[in-house]
């Protein structure tokens, strides 16, 4: 074991390392075969000389002789990151009886605090950079949920699903871990680096790719493969019908582990991926009760149920014409002008608005439009609509009309 100057300790051995360095120069073919998912895992499982034949070209012997010449130890500049390999104690012992799986891991965060938030159960929440307002909410509450149930919430990093999955469990106060598509000093995209960093401050962020490799497709598709093999349970929030977005369901599936789905609408190109999914026989996500029934059985959540962690959040009461509103935007009237085309009192309608904003029932999205926030959940019928029980009240039938 090398400790590095700063405190970064390298456990990686000069195989695995020289591997990692092998990938990296041939990053510009690996993008071209990932084009073509199945044949690049099956490149990703050759031995190094043979992955050098199989794709080195013309360069073959420039990249044997480049290879053999490479010298063991680290490349990480940043003493701070951490690196693993198959054969050292600390790499995970979900990647190490699998062929496909990176021969290398660099760790930001400490290879210690990945190990311990490993031995929780993983959720990868992952889906598109153009997620919508309602993909984005759901992620981020539904990360929130998992995050306070002991979960460890995964996925990759980039803007859309991934940041809100993040963010959610952030926003929970539990760490979170995130794989990039690029080396650890060249956090990519740039517009995440401020978010990579909160992450590492209490999680992890990993990737097998050289410390100072830009974003590349092969790694984006790579961190996927890493992702299902890390987690219990993978949920896809949205995704259109492409590979690169569908890849980490796909792995998932191949392993035999469970693929989730959230429902989105027939109208949505974000939800084109997710619905297939669910028509393939992914399972159905509503919330995160559904997520730890898939990951502890079905009832088993009882003890696990988020709720108790919110006691700070207690059930709240809305009147009637607020909750309509809810509703309304619910099914789909998300803009003020569908709200005011079925809705003659507009003063009303407004207020109604503003008030459920102020009390972060509703958010303002994209566009203008409403989306409903997670806080609506623990909307209840205001005291006049609940009996004496606390549940809501039946409405009343006239004498006349019940029955004898």
């Amino acid at each position: 074991m090398l400790v590095l100057e700063a405190g970064g300790v390298n456990e990686a051995c000069a195989h695995c390392e020289r591997r990692r360095r092998l990938l990296g120069s041939l990053s510009a073919r690996l993008d071209y075969r990932a084009r073509d998912p199945e044949r690049f895992w099956r490149l990703l499982e050759l031995a190094d000389s043979e992955l050098i034949d199989a794709i080195g070209g013309r360069r073959r012997e420039e990249l044997h002789r480049a290879y053999m010449e490479s010298s063991a130890g680290t490349d990480n500049a940043n003493a701070s990151i951490d690196t693993l390999c198959r054969h050292s104690r600390g790499y995970p012992p979900g990647l190490q009886s699998n062929a496909l799986a990176p021969h290398a891991l660099a760790v930001r965060g400490a290879g210690a605090r990945l190990a311990g938030m490993l031995r929780e159960k993983v959720v990868a929440i992952v889906g598109t950079r153009r997620a919508t307002d309602y993909g984005m909410e759901t992620a981020r509450a539904l990360a929130r949920d998992l995050a306070v149930s002991g979960v460890t919430v995964a996925s990759g990093l980039s803007e859309g699903i991934a940041t809100a999955a993040h963010a959610g469990a952030l926003e929970a106060g539990r760490p979170t871990l995130t794989v990039l598509a690029s080396g650890l000093d060249r956090a990519a995209p740039a517009s995440c680096r401020a978010l990579c960093n909160r992450i590492v401050e209490s999680g992890c962020a990993i990737s097998e790719a050289p410390a100072t490799l830009p974003s590349h497709y092969w790694a984006m598709l790579a961190g996927s493969r890493t992702l299902a093999l890390l987690a219990g349970l993978t949920i896809v929030v949205e995704a259109e019908d492409r590979p690169s977005e569908l890849a980490c369901a796909h792995v998932t599936q191949a392993l035999g582990k469970p693929v989730a789905a959230v429902p989105g609408r027939l109208t949505s190109s974000a939800s084109r991926g997710t619905n297939l999914l669910l028509m393939g026989g992914a399972h159905l996500i509503r919330d995160s009760r559904d997520a730890l029934d898939l990951l502890h059985g079905a009832g088993a959540n009882t003890a696990l149920d988020p709720e108790p962690e919110h006691e700070s959040e207690p059930e709240i009461e809305v009147d009637p014409r607020l909750r309509t509103v809810l509703d309304r935007v619910g099914a789909g009237e998300d803009t003020l002008p569908r709200l005011m085309g079925h809705d003659n009192g507009t003063d009303g309608l407004m207020l109604a608005l503003v008030e459920l904003e102020l009390r972060g029932l509703l958010l303002r999205g994209d566009g203008g439009r409403y989306v409903v926030g997670a806080g609506a959940r623990a909307v209840q019928p205001s005291r006049r609509q609940r009996d004496h029980r606390g549940r809501p009240r039946r409405k009343s039938v006239p004498h006349a009309h019940r029955h004898r």
